[in-house]
């Protein structure tokens, strides 16, 4: 099927790694099949890469125009280069829990793309879901209420002042700029996704608020109801990173989770975000 690259499916539901190829020096043919694994997988993986700066960002461009964060610490000198780190004596971590990057943006972002510097020398792994499988293990009568209602996705309940009142000491050096959160944004439960066509969830433990229209009370129990669905191990996929491993997650398609579970151990790694378009329903 694939005659420029060599892709090992990691789960059922989504997750391939691909081989044979430097992400930093890809030709055409290359990338044009890297593309097509990443719209039928959802999210994909390079093993025993070495990136610069310069050539993250050059490889995030080939996808679209990139994102500069407004909570991340970035690299010195690289505004667009989020630095996502866990220090030893750091009891959180960032990303630990089921959620999506920016769904509270009015165009969420297309893809994020991470880059492990340094691992601890166990655990750490990051997990992801479908919810294109997700939609589709749905009943019908399900899939029907979900159409063509839409959710409230927020960013003041995650890097707003209530969270540093919470726990903010735990994020000083690695997340700032609360007084930026003010980010809300309405979106479709079911998307159409743009390079698959395939119906989506999307809604999230991490940044949905509420079904529009709905209050908090009555949204509860539905969305709880989706995000347990989103957990099931059948939807996931696990990867174990390694230095110069490279991943790069669909927003629209995916759900991902960094397990904090390294204590005492540091984490390093780079993320650039790619940005997106404005989300159909299904």
């Amino acid at each position: 099927m694939y005659q420029h690259v060599t892709v090992a499916p990691l789960a059922g539901a989504l997750g391939a790694e691909i081989f044979g190829v430097d992400v930093a020096q890809l030709n055409d043919a290359e990338f044009a099949e890297i593309h097509d694994v990443f719209r039928d997988f959802g999210v994909i993986f390079f093993r025993d890469q070495t990136l610069t700066p310069k050539s993250h960002l050059e490889f995030a461009a080939r996808w679209g125009g990139v994102n500069v964060n407004r909570f991340f610490a970035n690299v010195e000198g690289y505004p667009s280069i989020a630095e996502v780190r866990k220090e030893p004596g750091d009891n959180v971590n960032i990303g630990g829990d089921w959620h999506t990057d920016h769904s509270y943006d009015s165009e969420p972002a297309l893809g994020s793309l991470l880059y492990a510097l340094e691992v601890p020398a166990f655990g750490g792994d990051t997990m992801f879901s479908s919810m294109a499988a997700v939609y589709a293990g749905l009943s019908k009568g399900m899939q029907q209420l979900l159409v063509g209602l839409r959710a409230v996705h927020s960013s003041r309940h995650v890097f707003g002042a209530v969270r540093y009142e919470e726990d903010g000491d735990e994020f000083d050096g690695r997340l700032g700029n609360q007084h930026l959160a003010t980010q809300d944004a309405t979106h479709p439960i079911v998307i159409k996704h743009p390079l698959s066509g395939r119906p989506c969830l999307y809604v999230n433990p991490g940044f949905t608020v509420k079904i529009d229209g709905w209050t908090e009370e009555e949204s509860r129990p539905l969305l709880e109801y989706l995000y347990e669905q989103g957990k099931r191990p059948e939807h996931t996929c696990r990867f174990r990173w390694q230095p110069g491993s490279v991943a790069l997650w669909d927003n629209r398609a995916t759900w991902h989770y960094a397990l904090n579970d390294y204590p005492g151990e540091r984490r390093l790694m780079h993320r650039v975000t790619i940005e997106g378009a404005p989300l159909q329903a299904a």
